[in-house]
């Protein structure tokens, strides 16, 4: 009975499951790794830092990665140029950042943020950054853009404030090189608040992640289908053997006999009599 999978159309039925569920099942656990990689990231970017970890000195945590991001960063120089950062939010506030520009013994400059104050950007009440020769530890960030979250990128603002904090903004504002990076102090003074480091870019349980994740159970019901398919064709071919053994498929050929003896009896029947 079962001599009909190896006929030819049952060979390249066979062969497409042989090929397809396995396939369906390495592209689902491939996206299902991809979410769990993003997990991962997520949990790494937004564990704890070790509170004993010491601080390294900048350029070698240069350039800023998922690895780097947040770790505690020194520099040595003095400060320069200051500038306002407006529109930061922080615990649900409102309020500005304190930007001040560090020229490090290597020349270029590095933006530290030393803290945040509630209200509108205004540099009277922006305490004056130290004079002389400092020693500066913060939390490695990397340089933001347009796209970033938070940042005010409309433009219009006036002179001395910042709607982006990065070497690109930076550049026509000050005449000395930048880093590609900036610190946020985490123990400021002046009565400033700290602003805590943000997690890197693409390290978050964003849309792209619940994506893999869907077209992980995605692929998996698609190889779920291809066995349901291949299944349900081979059962209605054993029902349909079986009920041709059995004798109850109707002849295909008995309808148009029928008709044909019947013909022929009422030709016979309306011939005359031979004389």
């Amino acid at each position: 009975m079962h001599r009909f999978l190896l006929t030819p159309r049952w060979w390249g039925i066979n062969v497409f499951v042989a090929l397809g569920v396995p396939f369906c099942l390495f592209m689902g656990s491939w996206q299902l790794g991809r979410f769990e990689d993003r997990v991962d990231s997520h949990q790494e970017a937004t564990s704890a830092r070790p509170a004993d970890r010491p601080a390294v000195p900048l350029d070698s945590l240069l350039p800023v990665d998922k690895n780097t991001s947040g770790r505690l960063a020194s520099a040595s120089g003095e400060y320069a140029d200051q500038l306002l950062v407006p529109e930061r939010r922080l615990d649900g506030k409102s309020g500005f950042y304190v930007l001040t520009l560090l020229r490090t013994d290597t020349g270029k400059a590095v933006p530290v943020v030393r803290g945040w104050l509630p209200g509108d950007a205004d540099a009277a009440r922006a305490p004056a950054a130290p004079t002389g020769r400092v020693e500066v530890t913060g939390a490695l960030q990397a340089s933001e853009n347009s796209s970033s979250k938070g940042v005010y990128s409309s433009g219009g603002l006036p002179a001395g404030q910042l709607g982006v904090i990065g070497a690109a903004s930076l550049v026509n504002i000050v005449p000395y090189g930048l880093y590609d990076a900036w610190l946020t102090v985490q123990t400021p003074a002046d009565g400033l608040t700290p602003v805590p480091a943000q997690a890197p870019v693409d390290t978050g349980l964003d849309l792209k992640a619940f994506q893999n994740l869907g077209y992980t159970g995605e692929w998996f019901v698609f190889a779920a289908f291809v066995l349901f398919m291949w299944f349900r064709l081979y059962r209605r071919e054993v029902e349909t053997l079986r009920d041709a053994e059995a004798g109850l498929l109707e002849d295909p050929a008995a309808p148009a006999t029928a008709p044909a003896a019947t013909a022929s009896a009422a030709t016979a029947s309306a011939a005359p009599p031979a004389g």
